[in-house]
């Protein structure tokens, strides 16, 4: 069965592999705020009605009203504008 959690391992192991180098102290700094905004606004939106989840497709485990596989996105955005700004940076 297809669910988010599949979804959101697959879509960070691929990112790991395209854009894996060794992450610095800010990074997981980044991590943290992306983590506590995410708990937060998610609270709103999900709590609101704005956006929800197909119940079949998590894995039940929640902080707050948002499902755990909601914050692995912030783990995929670390990921992704780091290995950006690290080249931009570069050139």
């Amino acid at each position: 069965m297809f669910t988010y959690l599949i979804a959101n391992i697959f879509f960070l192991y691929v990112l790991f592999i395209l854009f894996y180098k060794k992450y610095k102290k800010h990074h997981l700094y980044a991590l943290l705020v992306l983590l506590v905004m995410t708990a937060i606004f998610d609270q709103i939106i999900i709590g609101l009605g704005i956006v929800d989840y197909d119940v079949n497709k998590i894995l039940g485990l929640y902080i707050g009203v948002a499902p755990i596989e909601d914050f692995f996105y912030c783990v995929g955005a670390v990921i992704i504008v780091s290995a950006i700004w690290e080249k931009q940076i570069k050139n």
